[in-house]
C-alpha cells in the first residue's frame, strides 16, 4: 500500500481557510494574567448626542433618592459595526495583508463581543508572526479558547498544534478528540488529517476502512489532499473495493484543484487509458504542467514520451532536459540513459544549458 505523505500544518504553518475569519470578535486569555481582568466598558467615553437630551421636566412629586447610571455594556461600547454580523472588517484587513490593523480590531472584537471567530483569527496571527511576533503559546490559549465556544476551524489548528508540541507540549489524545470535534462540524482538513492518524496506525489503531470513510467525507468536501489519496484506495483496493473508475474520478476532481500528484496520476490514466478513454496529447499537456510545477515523476514521464515521440512529437533535446532536470531531484532512470545516449555532444550541452537555466529561474 502506498504511503500517504506526513501529515503537515496547513497554509504557513497554521493558516486558516477565509470562511474561518467571517465575523470575527476578541478578549485576552485568563492565562495571560495572574487573575481574570473585569470586563469594564471603555473609559472616559462621552455618551452619544442622542443620549444628552434633557429628561422629561419632574412631577410634583418628591424626587427620589438618586442612583448612580449604570456603564455602558461592553456591546453599548464597542463601535457599532461590530454590532452588524454583516461586516468584517477584521477578515478584510487580514486579507489586504494589514495585520496590525486586523490584530486590533480582533482584539476589540474578542474583548467586547467575545466572537470565537476573532478569537480564531488572533491565534492566527500569533502562530504566523502576522502584525504581531510569533508567540506559539499564545495563539494555542486563544485557539483553546475559540475552540471551548465551538469553532470547528479553531479546533483543527489546536489539534495540529497538539501534534506538532507547538505551543505546549505534544499530546496526541488532545489533538485526536479535537479532530474529530472539527470533523463533525464538516471541516475536511480535519477529516483528513483524522484519517492519516487512523492510517498510521500510531496515534490511533491501524483502521484502513474507517480511514476511507473519513477520506470520501473531505473528498465530498472538495478537499484536494483526501480526494488523491481515496482514489489511491480505489486503485489499491484499500479499505474498499477496487474501482480504477472512481479512482479517476477522483484524480481527475483534485487535479483541477491543483493537486501535483493527481495532476500526475491522472495524466498517465489518459495516457494509458487506464478507467478513462485513452487521450495522450491531453495526457502530455497535463504531464507539462506538472513537470512545470517541479514534480520529479512529471519530468520523468515526460522526457521518456518525448524521447520516444508518443502522443507528442519526437524531441531527444527536449527529453533530455527533462531527463537532466528529473535526475537533479533524485528521479534517475538508467533506460532513459541508454536511449537519450546518442544525442550529440552539442544537442546534449544545449539540453543540459536549458535544464540549469529553468532550474535557475524556477
Amino acid at each position: 500500500m502506498r504511503i500517504l505523505r506526513p501529515i503537515m500544518l496547513v497554509a504557513a504553518s497554521l493558516m486558516l481557510t477565509p470562511g474561518a475569519f467571517a465575523q470575527v470578535q476578541l478578549t485576552p486569555p485568563a492565562a495571560d494574567s495572574k487573575g481574570a481582568p473585569k470586563k469594564e466598558g471603555p473609559k472616559e467615553k462621552k455618551a452619544p448626542a442622542a443620549a444628552k437630551k434633557p429628561a422629561p421636566a419632574a412631577t410634583p412629586k418628591a424626587a427620589p433618592a438618586a442612583t448612580p447610571t449604570p456603564a455602558p455594556t461592553a456591546t453599548q461600547a464597542a463601535p457599532s459595526v461590530f454590532d452588524d454580523p454583516n461586516v468584517d472588517l477584521v477578515y478584510g484587513a487580514y486579507q489586504r495583508g494589514m495585520y496590525k490593523t486586523a490584530f486590533d480590531l480582533a482584539m476589540t472584537r474578542a474583548q467586547y463581543n467575545g466572537d470565537p471567530k476573532a478569537m480564531t483569527m488572533l491565534g492566527e496571527l500569533y502562530a504566523n508572526a502576522m502584525g504581531v511576533k510569533r508567540d506559539y503559546a499564545r495563539a494555542a490559549e486563544w485557539y483553546k479558547r475559540a475552540a471551548d465556544a465551538g469553532d470547528r476551524e479553531a479546533m483543527f489548528a489546536l489539534a495540529m498544534m497538539r501534534l506538532s508540541g507547538r505551543g505546549g507540549s505534544t499530546n496526541r489524545e488532545e489533538a485526536v478528540k479535537l479532530l474529530a470535534s472539527s470533523a463533525k462540524l464538516g471541516n475536511p482538513k480535519a477529516a483528513y488529517n483524522l484519517a492519516l492518524l487512523y492510517l498510521d496506525g500510531q496515534t490511533l489503531p491501524q483502521d484502513v476502512r474507517r480511514a476511507a470513510e473519513l477520506l470520501r467525507v473531505a473528498a465530498d468536501a472538495g478537499n484536494p489532499e483526501a480526494q488523491y489519496a481515496l482514489a489511491t484506495f480505489y486503485k489499491e483496493g484499500t479499505g474498499v473495493e477496487k474501482d480504477a473508475e472512481k479512482a479517476v474520478r477522483l484524480l481527475q476532481a483534485a487535479s483541477l484543484a491543483g493537486n501535483v500528484d493527481a495532476e500526475v496520476e491522472y495524466a498517465i490514466a489518459m495516457f494509458n487509458g487506464s478507467g478513462t478513454p485513452k487521450n495522450q496529447p491531453a495526457a502530455v499537456a497535463l504531464l507539462r504542467k506538472a513537470a512545470r510545477q517541479n514534480s520529479p515523476i512529471a519530468q520523468n514521464r515526460l522526457a521518456r514520451v518525448l524521447a520516444f515521440g508518443t502522443g507528442v512529437q519526437q524531441d531527444k533535446v527536449e527529453a533530455l532536459k527533462w531527463h537532466w532536470i528529473a535526475k537533479s531531484a533524485g528521479k534517475g532512470d538508467p533506460e532513459l540513459d541508454e536511449i537519450l545516449a546518442s544525442v550529440p555532444a552539442a544537442d546534449r550541452a544545449k539540453a543540459e544549458e536549458a535544464g540549469r537555466k529553468w532550474l535557475g529561474n524556477k
